[in-house]
């Protein structure tokens, strides 16, 4: 009889238990999933840049290619479905900086080799409720820099 009393104390314990954690285990998962699709747009982002920097390290006159060479690396078809958080087509939202440090020619200027600096620059959007309470914008500003030494033209 002592157990049954306890037993019908206790009805209920696990539903009101369950409420009140959920919630939290959600959040928990929400910004789990939300920190790997940033650090994914992030990776996605660095080889942008790579590959810009990359093209610019040849051709540091040509800025039209550098960015078509940065914004091409993930090809999207519109029959296709496509798990990329990022799309680097997107011109309103994915700013590519290009900087050439020095002249548009192998060597050195002042003793320093001229180089390609390549930013990417995108507002990565939160899917986790509530995170502009505590960040003050639904948007994390994520940028990937990239540089290399510009190996031709030979500079005249």
């Amino acid at each position: 009889m002592k157990k049954q009393t306890i037993k019908s104390k206790e009805k209920g314990q696990s539903l009101v238990e369950l409420a009140i954690s959920l919630p939290v285990i959600v959040l928990i998962l929400l910004g789990s999933f939300d920190f790997g699709m940033a650090l994914f747009s992030y990776s996605i982002m660095r080889d942008a840049a790579q590959e810009g920097a990359l093209y610019a390290s040849f051709a540091p006159g040509n800025k039209a290619g550098i960015e078509s060479r940065a914004r091409n690396i993930l090809i999207r078809s519109e029959d296709e479905v496509f798990s990329s958080p990022i799309d680097l087509q997107d011109k309103d939202a994915v700013q590519i900086e290009i900087n050439i440090k020095g002249k548009e020619c192998q060597g050195t200027t002042k003793g320093t080799a001229n180089y390609a600096e390549i930013k990417v620059v995108y507002d990565y959007p939160f899917l986790m409720p509530f995170i502009e309470t505590f960040s003050g914008s639904d948007t994390l500003r994520m940028s990937a820099t990239a540089s290399n030494v510009i190996l031709q033209p030979p500079c005249k």
